[in-house]
């Protein structure tokens, strides 16, 4: 069926959110809430949140990015969007969300986390 979500990659691993990631999330949930003016836009925070907890089922998504962090993993959310986030035997941890074009290779190259 055309519609139907294509099957997990193994047992789900749990998603995690870094305090950055948090931090990164907020903001963006506060951009749409009070600057936008546009109630619906709501719905991008709610399809950010899904494609992070669809890591879980699926996370080799994306790309590698062990140049930048070694374990490091990046994929794009609506060409708008790259999500930064790390797997082990257990979970995915969202590293962060660089929502708007912000240079997130160099942030990731310099952080310290």
């Amino acid at each position: 069926m055309p519609n139907q979500r294509p099957e997990p990659e193994a047992p789900s691993r749990h998603v995690v959110y870094s305090q950055r990631a948090q931090g990164h999330l907020a903001d963006l949930y506060r951009w749409i809430a009070d600057e936008s003016g546009f109630p619906n836009r709501a719905l991008l925070y709610v399809a950010l949140m899904d494609r992070c907890e669809a890591l879980g089922d699926f996370p080799m998504l994306g790309h590698a990015r062990d140049d930048i962090r070694p374990g490091l993993r990046t994929v794009g959310f609506r060409r708008r969007a790259a999500i930064a986030f790390a797997v082990t035997d257990e979970a995915v941890e969202i590293l962060g969300v660089y929502y708007g074009g912000r240079d997130h290779e160099t942030l990731l190259r310099t952080d310290k986390h």
